[in-house]
């Protein structure tokens, strides 16, 4: 006679395990060796002289090429964000004109060098002696001005920055706008909304999320490109620290000051950008974690599947 028995099915569940992955412990043990190698081996290098660093780091004309270079990078951002704006709306405008215009404007300024740009920008005065306002070709002008007058080192520098920056900006809101379904705007009209009301109650704040990280990113690259104001006399950071080490030969260590700086700003820097990203992001955290939540039936049943071999007993 042969019976056959089912096996309790809950005896027989089997669990998936994670393996554990040694090869990347000790790929973290490597990196984290070789790591403290290369900050011990600077830290006791004497060529650094970190004594020198200490001296001069809260110096009071770093300071003071530090506040030019925040106020050069906040200033040059908003101009260039609020220009950006206007060029990637004039970019998807149904007007061949702004279209065009606005193409031709990202297309010069995103090809030219920016330090070609500051050099240009800082000698206008050898290209245009004067500046004029008039009606054009007939004249006459109405008001004119000395060219050195306007251009100073300090307009200069914020004309370069500022415009430079419109190019680049007008590219990451206008691909942030673009992530937005073109639903959204129909519905806005579909209910009454003026173009640019639906663009800055509904496109604006959903594009948000995919402008925000790039922004970031030209912020930090902001902070860097204001060095090379320095090439006009500007008194930045870096001109700071190089009006320094020209009178005292001691180039490493005045270097390292201004990197050690640059390295803080951005590091702040970093910190913003990510409380922001988490931010505009919360609506999307919560679809995504309410997914996971979401029952898997196929999982389970790949997890508790019971065994199907059964006893037989002769």
């Amino acid at each position: 006679m042969t019976e056959k028995t089912s096996p309790d099915p809950r005896r027989n569940v089997e669990f998936a395990h994670a393996p554990r992955n040694y090869g990347r412990w000790i790929a973290w043990i490597i990196v984290l060796i070789l790591a403290a190698d290369v900050v011990i081996s600077v830290a006791r290098n004497p060529n650094f002289e970190w004594h020198v660093v200490a001296q001069w780091f809260t110096e009071a004309s770093v300071i003071r090429g530090l506040g030019v270079t925040l106020g050069l990078t906040v200033v040059s951002m908003l101009l260039g964000t609020l220009l950006g704006l206007l060029l990637a709306v004039g970019r998807l405008s149904q007007s061949m004109l702004l279209r065009r215009l606005s193409g031709l404007y990202v297309w010069f300024f995103r090809g030219t060098p920016l330090l070609v740009q500051l050099l240009f920008w800082y000698n206008m005065s050898t290209l245009f002696p004067h500046v004029a306002m008039g009606l054009p070709f007939i004249g006459p002008s109405f008001a004119t001005w000395n060219t050195n007058d306007l251009i100073t080192p300090l307009t200069a520098a914020i004309a370069g920055l500022a415009l430079n920056e419109a190019a680049y900006m007008a590219e990451i809101i206008r691909a942030g706008l673009l992530s937005v379904d073109n639903g959204q705007a129909e519905t806005a009209q579909a209910f009454g909304m003026s173009r640019g009301r639906a663009l800055r109650r509904i496109i604006i704040p959903q594009a948000m999320r995919s402008i925000i990280p790039p922004t970031g990113n030209q912020l930090i690259s902001m902070i860097k490109a204001t060095s090379l104001v320095s090439v006009i006399a500007m008194g930045d950071l870096l001109y700071s620290v190089q009006t320094i080490y020209n009178r005292t030969f001691e180039v490493v260590p005045m270097l390292m000051v201004a990197v050690i700086w640059y390295l803080l700003i951005t590091s702040i820097l970093n910190v913003g950008q990510s409380a922001i990203e988490r931010f505009y992001s919360k609506g999307t955290r919560r679809t995504v974690a309410a997914k996971r939540r979401q029952p898997n039936a196929q999982g389970k049943a790949l997890i508790a599947q019971p065994n199907l071999a059964q006893k037989e007993d002769v």
